[in-house]
């Protein structure tokens, strides 16, 4: 899996602009989920289900997770050009 800290979480977000009913929806777990996930810092501590739906639902916006050493700095996102649908 690409997705695995919370900081990646909150950078996919931000970088398509969704807010956390948008993450929610996107990838069928609860808001309080995503709140929680966000709440806290470093791995997440999460079922492999609820990560490989979150990982699904932004790799599907064009979100790339970033390795560690493949960012500036630990690991990290990227955006790149949506493929047309």
């Amino acid at each position: 899996m690409g997705l695995k800290t919370v900081e990646q979480l909150r950078e996919a977000r931000a970088a398509l602009g969704w807010t956390q009913a948008q993450v929610a929806m996107a990838a069928g777990v609860s808001v309080p989920t995503i709140k929680r996930l966000e709440g806290a810092s470093g791995g997440l501590a999460i079922r492999l289900e609820t990560l490989s739906r979150l990982e699904s639902a932004f790799v599907a916006e064009g979100i790339t997770f970033l390795e560690d050493g493949q960012a500036a700095v630990g690991f990290g996102v990227s955006l790149g050009v949506l493929k047309p649908k």
